[in-house]
């Protein structure tokens, strides 16, 4: 029996931003490797009036979110004036309540939090507007310093590059590792930036280091089964440990050995998914060293073990 792709609809609304309405409509596309379809739709079919000086022409109005596995709200502009509809607010309710999952992008997060739906729960939008977000809706734990935070059915992302990070961690949460770093090399984007990394470097980073940096740890991906230290690291990127140390928990929100660990993991579920290597075999590749320690990892990282991960996530020979 054909598999029913899953349902995206992207919510253009007045002021909607060109980048936020564009990133899920790319990335979830349909083609034959994406168990995915998009539709976009506004308030009532016709033209929405954009920002930046954009329009855009939807065919559907509301009632496609009825259909709606997913529901994207990309950004749109002065969020904090803006009234939501209130024939959106009912039916994205609506929507939730027959089970499809919200993500916002960006200023979209106002949308979301006029429901309701995000009262007493965390949640992040472009660091430009967490201040207003916060104190229109003081119910929402507002994040100034992710890129995106997942609450299950109801997911928030930052500015507009962090829209690729949030949708890259849906497919991979919905089809694992292996589609995401395929849908990543697609978009030329980073297979895996976490949603707890700061929205911005706090301070600035002089461009060479950063540059350095990004080597370092494309060298360090192709090195896993290999002892990994601070200092084997930064030596690599010609800079003192401590400074190496400091500057890429800005760079990345993470130290450089949870990093490498979370790296490690990683390569481990894309081996699970597309291998028949055993658990032992696959933490010496990756260098957690025993099966033992691959699985204590797993659990702390992912909440699951390697060998339900490879029974959710490897389908069956056809």
């Amino acid at each position: 029996m054909t598999r029913q792709p899953h349902r995206v609809v992207v919510l253009v609304l007045e002021g909607a931003k060109p980048l936020d309405v564009g990133i899920p409509a790319q990335v979830f596309t349909k083609r034959a490797s994406m168990p995915y379809e998009v539709r976009v739709c506004g308030v009532a079919p016709g033209l929405v009036t954009g920002g930046d000086g954009l329009s855009y022409y939807v065919a559907e109005g509301l009632e496609a979110l009825a259909a709606a596995d997913t529901i994207f709200v990309p950004g749109y502009r002065n969020p904090a004036i803006v009234e939501t509809p209130p024939a959106v607010v009912e039916a994205l309710r609506a929507a939730h309540a027959r089970g499809a999952r919200l993500a916002a992008i960006s200023t979209g997060a106002f949308a979301l939090a006029a429901t309701g739906l995000l009262d007493g729960k965390r949640a992040t939008t472009h660091w430009h507007y967490t201040e207003a977000l916060a104190r229109m809706h003081p119910s929402i734990h507002v994040d100034e310093n992710v890129l995106f935070v997942d609450e299950g059915d109801v997911l928030t992302s930052a500015g507009a590059a962090s829209g690729v990070d949030l949708c890259l961690h849906l497919v991979r949460r919905d089809h694992g590792v292996a589609l995401s770093n395929t849908v990543a090399r697609r978009l030329v984007a980073a297979p895996y930036r976490s949603g707890g990394q700061a929205q911005y470097v706090p301070r600035s980073v002089p461009e060479p280091l950063g540059d350095l940096f990004a080597a370092t740890r494309e060298w360090a991906i192709g090195r896993l089964d290999e002892p990994l230290t601070v200092a084997s690291l930064a030596r690599h990127a010609r800079v003192s440990p401590r400074t190496f140390s400091r500057r890429f928990v800005e760079d990345t929100g993470y130290t450089p050995m949870q990093w490498v660990l979370r790296a490690r993991v990683d390569v481990a579920r894309e081996l699970l998914e597309r291998s028949d290597l055993g658990v032992e075999q696959i933490a010496d590749r990756v260098g957690l060293g025993t099966g033992s320690n691959l699985r204590l990892h797993f659990q702390r990282i992912l909440g699951t073990s390697p060998s339900e991960y490879r029974r959710t996530f490897v389908r069956p020979a056809a």
